[in-house]
Order: structure tokens, then sequence, then C-alpha cells
């Protein structure tokens, strides 16, 4: 269902008349109710382990190869569902001042975990955030699970703003792990003393394409004082030259990015850091905003704390599978020439072919 982009349980009830599902589960395929119910009251580490088989059968195959040098755990958290009417014994509840006075709106809010690789992003695994807690509550005890499990599957673990946090980076470094986090909090001591250091550096220069890179690297910053250990904060400020497309007239859009890292100088450069930080945007780009968009990821499959974290590990395992089939087994003059959903529709329509073949009359 999920591979081939079909939309609900619903949908996937409608193909239970193919043979397919005859050969393969050598019975009838359940109904939407029976697989609701059934995911409800499923047992969700045997999905979190399928999910290492699936890592580590492709570790030994050599399919696993990290970005810029690094295998590069990253961590952030999504909002799956709300609503004003249904909810569970998993929701969140929130006061929204609507036009029809105060209302309280039930919503799911999960952290999920992904490895930034070249070929392709693998998902690992998916936390929720429960009552009286905070992202960060749930984004240690999701990346407790996965030191443990996958004790050797990265160095570097990347996170937003949100997760500059003295006990988030104090477990990494237990770990032997290395911490990357965006500073932008104005009110941060860590944030002020850096600043008044830039203007005494001379900057790095780069230009990769159209974008000028002006990098400072500071180290041995011992501003933030609940981490008790030196840390190291890198600046990026960037000049891109973008076209216009109406008036063709060439423009400057400049940002500013810094992050502080326990990553020593001397082993990883300003620029790696750079490149490193910036990739925090793929679990936005090609997980959460992919699965949104085109794997149908916030759909409530069934309003139940337990099943809604099945169904995200499903789908956590639905794409890892499809993508390493495109990625290592099509042929790359084929796969240059489509994208996966093309081949996600391939999926489905080769579904519904077999299903109109063996129709009868």
């Amino acid at each position: 269902m999920m591979a081939s982009q079909m939309g609900s349980l619903n949908a996937l009830e409608q193909e239970r008349g193919n043979p397919f599902w005859r050969r393969w589960l050598e019975g009838d395929l359940a109904s939407a109710d029976t697989t609701g119910r059934v995911y409800c009251g499923l047992e969700v580490e045997g999905l979190r382990l399928a999910l290492r088989r699936v890592y580590t059968r492709l570790k030994r195959n050599k399919a696993l190869r990290g970005r810029h040098g690094f295998s590069v755990l990253i961590v952030d958290g999504h909002e799956s569902s709300s609503s004003y009417l249904r909810c569970c014994a998993g929701c969140l509840q929130r006061h929204i001042q609507t036009s029809g006075g105060e209302r309280i709106q039930y919503y799911h809010r999960q952290v999920m975990a992904l490895l930034s690789l070249d070929r392709f992003p693998l998902l690992l695994d998916v936390e929720d955030q429960r009552h009286g807690e905070d992202e960060i509550a749930a984004a240690l005890r999701l990346l407790e699970r996965v030191l443990h499990y996958y004790p050797r599957a990265f160095q570097v673990v990347l996170g937003d703003a949100l997760y500059l946090r003295a006990n988030m980076f104090q477990l990494l470094l237990a770990h032997g792990k290395h911490g990357i986090a965006v500073l932008k909090d104005e009110t941060r001591d860590l944030w002020q003393d850096v600043c008044g250091l830039f203007p005494l550096e001379q900057p790095i220069l780069e230009v990769c394409g159209r974008t000028e890179r002006r990098l400072w690297d500071i180290s041995g910053l011992e501003s933030w004082k609940s981490l008790k250990v030196k840390v190291r904060v890198v600046r990026s400020l960037e000049t891109k030259t973008l076209t216009r497309q109406r008036t063709g007239r060439k423009e400057k859009q400049t940002s500013d990015w810094m992050w502080a890292t326990t990553l020593p100088a001397d082993q990883v450069s300003a620029s790696a850091i750079a490149q490193l930080g910036h990739d925090r945007w793929l679990i936005e780009n090609r997980a959460l905003n992919e699965m949104v968009t085109y794997w149908h990821g916030d759909h409530v499959y069934r309003h139940h704390p337990t099943a809604i974290i099945a169904f995200w590990l499903t789908l956590f395992l639905a794409l890892n599978l499809f993508r390493a089939f495109v990625s290592l087994n099509i042929k790359p003059a084929r796969r240059a020439r489509h994208t996966e959903l093309y081949f996600a529709k391939v999926l489905f329509s080769a579904l519904h072919e077999e299903t109109f073949h063996n129709r009868s009359p």
C-alpha cells in the first residue's frame, strides 16, 4: 500500500481481489478494519527489528556511504496530525483561540531520525512525544535507543537550534559521538561571546558555484557553562546570485548561519561543518516533506497511539526498501531518466494490471 502510494487502508482493501495477494499471502488480504485493529495491538519492536535488518544487509553489501566523509544522523520533530474532534490516549492538547472562542486541539508529534547518506537517506526510527514533555525529552529517548542499536552507524548527530542543549550533547559525548546544532539564540552567552570575536578573525573565502561563502571558525569557547566542555562555533555568511525569471535581472541573496559543535578543528574543516550543517534540510526535504506530500505520511490510518507509530515505522520500512531497490537494482541510465515517483507509479500500475487481466468477463 505504502510503496505504491495508496492513500488509505480502504484503497488497499479494493485490491483484495488481486490474485497477487493470494499467491503471496496464501490467503485473502485482510480488510481495512482488521488491518487497523491489528495495528492497534502490534508489537512495534518487531518493525524496528525489520528496519535494523535492512540497515545491516545494506551495510554488509557496502551500499551505505556517508556525505562529506561522515555518516551523519539527523534528528528533527514533526507534527503529524491535529484535530478538534478526535482524540486518543496518546494525544497532546493545546488551547487555541478561534472565532468561536477557546477550543482544545488534540495533536500528535513525533521525533524522527535518519541517516544522511550519499545515495539515499535511510530512515531509522521514530518516537512519539508524550504528555507533559517537550520535543527534547522525546529526542533523548529516541537517541538512547538509536545509539544502542546502531552504535557504529554514524559519528555525528545534527539538529536545529532546539537541540543545542547540554543534556543532548552530554549524551552524545558519553557514547563517543559529536553534535552539530544551529546557534541563533541571541540571549546565550555563547552567542554573545562569539559575535564579539568575529570582527577580530579573518574569514576564509570560498566560492561554490553561484554561492560565495565567508567562513569564521573559532574554537576553545568556554561560554557554554552547563556543558562544561569547550565548543567550537563556525559561521558561514553566504551570498547567492539569483536570476529572476520575469525580469532576467541578477540579484544577490545573503544568509547568515552559525553552528555550535564539539568536532575538533584539526579533524574537520570549517567548510565541512557548513556543508554538514546545511544537510539538516535533508530530513525536511527527503523525509518529512516527501513522506507527507507523496507517500501520505500524515494520514491517520487508525487513531490510536500504537497504531500511529506502527504505521510510521511501516512507512519507514517501505521507503527504505523502495529506495534501496531503485538505487541499487535499476540501471543508472534508466534511473537518470525517471524520478522515484515514476517507479512508484509503475509498481501501482503493475498491481492494477494483474487485477484487470485476471478479472472474469
